[in-house]
């Protein structure tokens, strides 16, 4: 395997292409052959550009290459629920094998815009909701490689390129990136444009975004998201330097989050994150709390599968027609969504809103919350995910990062999540920077390539 991205961060691959030790040609190479060595075994991908792609930035070479953007000439995996114009979008579902949407989602115009180049579409979940694909844990091929956006997470896993978009809508960026060992964000809903993608819940979908290096998050988040005053409600939130940058002199107000679903966590992860609690209070300029969720919190697994299932009741239900053609697990919970009423949906949704507006109350005490990911390792691939806080923050809206943090005594990788406050994304990444400088995260992931 080239080990070029796992050994260079993406700033640094940049500057090493403005010196001249690296050629644009030879990132796409590496990233063809890595897809070429490493794909066989894991499955990540459903269509690359192979060494075409090589070919065709080698020739733009000729004319010279420009190191405009945030991220010239870096190789991105999308995943396939993404429009894009290269490739075809089929969103893990045969119904919708060789559909050619002919345009960019705006998230891939974004990345395009600051120099990226698209290497190819990864596998989702069908529809991107639970049915398992075909993609298989780099770590344990009997192991599940998480939700439905498990062949981004497995691309950077293994190196095959240095960022891969994700989506989420209730665990799909931090269960992968848990369960696979490496760095997700999902930011806070609405940063990210949703025009061009395939849409299951109108108050729940979030984009988002795999990397190998935590510098590298920063960098993602500045070219995919939403900017300007056509955006006045992220421009408003995203300027305000109150909201991005912690005061001087005052120390990181960080709450410690077990939530209603710690009983579902085994020994191993509660102690290695308890453990990483109390490492955090002896770090200087730290304030730890033990943080006591509102009430409403306690009712987001059942609010969340509300309005969840009536949302895909109501857009698949074309494809529901088609029972042969649709997972048994997309047919039960289309099902279930069918028997549930307009004022059972609106009524979640109103306590939806009523936990977006407490958890923003609370977030006025911290800085960042931090609970596990998952509740620990990735589980058999025929055995359902345990209940974790990742659809917790998903469902109110807040931005998260999973860090490929702790080991499980199997020697799996399992996320511990940092949470921030909405529109705080910032300040998150600012924390996260910090605890890199006290070495309390790894600076990079890909443990399969170090």
């Amino acid at each position: 395997m080239n080990k070029l991205f796992a050994e260079n961060s993406i700033g640094q691959l940049i500057e090493r292409m403005k010196r001249g030790e690296l050629k644009p040609s030879e990132l796409v190479a590496a990233s063809v052959q890595n897809i070429a060595e490493a794909d066989k075994e894991v499955m990540a991908w459903v269509v690359t550009a192979g060494e075409q792609l090589v070919e065709k930035v080698r020739a733009d070479e000729a004319g010279g290459s420009s190191y405009e953007g945030l991220l010239p000439h870096i190789p991105i995996a999308v995943k396939d629920i993404y429009n894009t114009e290269d490739f075809p979008t089929q969103m893990g579902s045969t119904l919708w094998k060789d559909f050619t949407p002919g345009n960019d989602a705006r998230a891939v115009f974004n990345l395009k815009r600051e120099g990226a180049v698209v290497v190819g579409k990864t596998v989702t979940a069908e529809f991107a909701v639970h049915a398992l694909e075909k993609t298989l844990n780099p770590y344990d091929k009997t192991r599940t490689p998480g939700t439905s956006s498990s062949g981004s997470a497995v691309a950077i896993a293994l190196g095959m390129v240095p960022f891969a978009t994700g989506t989420q809508t209730a665990g799909s960026i931090v269960r992968p990136a848990s369960f696979c060992g490496v760095y997700g964000m999902k930011p806070s809903f609405g940063f990210i444009p949703r025009t061009g993608m395939l849409k299951t819940t109108d108050s729940l979908d979030t984009l988002g975004f795999f990397t190998i290096y935590l510098e590298d998050l920063r960098r993602g988040f500045d070219a995919v998201r939403v900017k300007g005053l056509d955006y006045p409600i992220s421009n408003a939130a995203i300027t305000d330097q109150s909201r991005q940058e912690k005061p001087a002199g005052r120390p990181w107000r960080v709450g410690f989050a077990r939530t209603h679903t710690w009983e579902y966590a085994p020994q191993y992860a509660r102690d290695s994150i308890e453990e990483f609690i109390e490492t955090l209070k002896a770090t200087p300029g730290i304030e730890v709390t033990e943080a006591h969720l509102p009430e409403s919190m306690g009712q987001t697994h059942e609010t969340h599968a509300t309005i969840y299932n009536k949302a895909l009741s109501y857009y698949f239900e074309n494809e529901y027609q088609h029972a042969e053609h649709v997972s048994p697990v997309m047919q039960e919970l289309i099902t279930a969504g069918k028997a549930i009423s307009k004022n059972q949906y609106l009524a979640a949704l109103a306590l939806q809103a009523e936990m977006i507006r407490d958890m923003d109350d609370y977030f006025k005490d911290f800085d960042v919350l931090i609970s596990l990911s998952t509740a620990g390792e990735a589980p058999p691939r025929e055995v359902t995910e345990s209940p974790d806080p990742a659809l917790m923050w998903t469902l109110t809206h807040l931005p998260v990062v999973s860090v490929p943090k702790f080991t499980s005594p199997a020697g799996l990788p399992f996320g511990m999540q940092v949470v921030g406050r909405k529109y705080n994304d910032y300040l998150l990444l600012n924390f996260l920077a910090y605890l890199e400088s006290q070495k309390l995260v790894p600076t990079r992931a890909c443990k399969l390539l170090q």
